[in-house]
């Protein structure tokens, strides 16, 4: 896969022997039709100011009332990240900022619904998950004038109050993460998870998925160095640059001397860099206190028991699956493709219709890239086509084009137009003599080819898929090429 859920690449190396250590906050707004603690839409993109209410706008007298379906939707979440899910409380968080109604934020603190899961990523790396606990979202501002389009130089900011109130689970990693290459995989990967249990759409162009970058340095072995925190990551290839940035940004303060403080700094994607936005607040800056509006929250093991086993499988155990199925390993492109598609299930369907799961699983990859998760030429029909070219009945490139025909056409009989279009396997006895009347032909590329320059057997082997306008199976010519060349 081309993103960032595919097996790793190099991870950045930090000059002399500096190491990065990374958590990620990750905030998900919740896939459900009203607000975490009142009754007003949760939609994204109405006219602003449209969906709210008193809950929404902190009057007073108004009291917030749990929506059962964004616990739900946070329990199985929890489940899905190997989580155990708690009875928990809710506190109220103080600050103040403009698009906060009540100047507090109600979420949990120090008992969250979900505690102590991980994550596996591609090469067997376990990321730890501290919690994914409740809170609700603040409202929007949007900044006027100036050219960062921060509240910083800017002419005036407008408030939208429709994201107040809205659901959000925000997960919190161990700092597990030792490269950009991990934190893009752990994103890509939870990104999946959430769409495949129904918890959020995760599009991080909408906010509804935004991510948080905690990012130090230190020598292997030593203590955790000092953090910073990196806001406005909206997308995964920015987390990536973000932590290359602020790792390499962190290693030159200390090694000319400085120090590091914790800090809150933005991410600036179209300067590639990142700035000082506050001093980092602690705990206490918060004047966290239980809410009293609201009780304990206690899902029960008997609920929590029926959302686990209502759970989809998740995206690894099917990346498992389709390894095993096909013989491929469960950190290919070609898998982890398949599984984001959807298409592991068709796979399987052309499987047991007799066809050879290997060449399914290419021939979805390179042609069902627009088909979804249910494409249109049957399993039945692949799995034949299939069956064509490990018989030698067509050859590969015939295969290709028969497939790009039913692709085209949603479907069709491949024997069918293997006959239309004059397509029929050569027997090995009129390739043998194609080949061995390309060496006679082709003399100086055969002594080179015997000579041991592989390049040379291109030469032959073009003359003989002319000689048989393409009918030639490639694979077959190679091996009688090897065969006459060991002799």
């Amino acid at each position: 896969m081309s993103n960032a859920s595919s097996a790793p690449s190099h991870a950045t190396i930090l000059p002399n022997g500096w190491e990065m250590v990374i958590g990620l906050e990750v905030h998900v707004e919740l896939d459900t039709k009203t607000k975490l603690f009142s009754a007003s839409p949760n939609h994204f993109g109405d006219e602003p100011n449209t969906n709210i209410d008193p809950v929404t706008l902190g009057l007073p007298g108004a009291l917030p009332v749990i929506n059962r379906r964004a616990v739900e939707l946070a329990i199985r979440l929890g489940l899905a990240l190997n989580c155990t899910v708690q009875a928990s409380t809710f506190h109220r968080k103080n600050y103040f900022y403009q698009d906060l109604a009540k100047a507090y934020q109600i979420t949990q603190y120090d008992q969250p619904i979900n505690i102590d899961g991980f994550m596996m990523l591609p090469g067997d790396v376990r990321i730890g998950i501290e919690r994914a606990h409740l809170e609700e979202d603040t409202g929007k501002s949007t900044h006027f004038g100036g050219t960062s389009g921060r509240i910083h130089g800017s002419d005036y900011s407008l408030v939208d109050f429709n994201r107040a109130g809205v659901p959000l689970v925000e997960i919190v990693s161990r700092p597990d993460i030792r490269n950009a290459d991990q934190a893009r995989q752990y994103v890509s990967e939870l990104r999946s998870i959430l769409l495949a249990v129904g918890a959020s759409d995760a599009k991080m162009e909408e906010g509804s998925m935004r991510c948080d970058v905690n990012v130090s340095v230190r020598k292997a072995g030593e203590p955790f160095g000092t953090r910073c925190e990196i806001k406005n990551v909206n997308s995964i290839r920015a987390v990536g640059k973000a932590i290359d940035y602020e790792a390499r940004r962190q290693v030159d303060v200390l090694e000319s001397g400085g120090t590091i403080r914790q800090e809150t700094r933005h991410w600036d994607d179209s300067e590639g860099r990142t700035h000082t936005l506050r001093v980092k607040e602690d705990a206490d800056d918060y004047r966290y206190f239980l809410e009293p509006d609201l009780v304990l929250l206690d899902p029960g093991t008997e609920w929590v028991e029926t959302i686990r086993a209502s759970l989809p499988m998740l995206p690894a155990a099917r990346r498992a699956r389709l390894s095993q199925l096909t013989g491929t390993d469960k950190e290919s492109e070609a898998v982890y493709v398949i599984v984001e598609r959807g298409q592991d299930d068709y796979v399987q369907l052309v499987a047991d219709a007799g066809g050879e799961p290997a060449r399914a699983l290419v021939y979805v990859q390179q042609a069902f890239a627009e088909e979804g998760a249910t494409p249109a030429v049957s399993a039945a029909h692949l799995a034949a086509l299939t069956q064509m070219e490990r018989d030698a009945k067509v050859t590969a490139t015939q295969a290709k084009t028969i497939l790009a025909e039913m692709v085209a056409n949603g479907g069709g009989d491949p024997a069918a137009i293997a006959a239309a279009k004059g397509f029929e396997a050569l027997d090995t006895s009129a390739v043998e003599a194609m080949v061995d009347a390309a060496i006679a032909q082709q003399a100086d590329a055969w002594a080179k080819y015997c000579a041991g320059e592989e390049k040379a057997m291109g030469a032959l082997v073009g003359a003989i898929m002319k000689a048989s306008q393409g009918k030639a199976d490639g694979k077959v010519v190679t091996a009688i090429l090897q065969s006459r060349r060991s002799k």
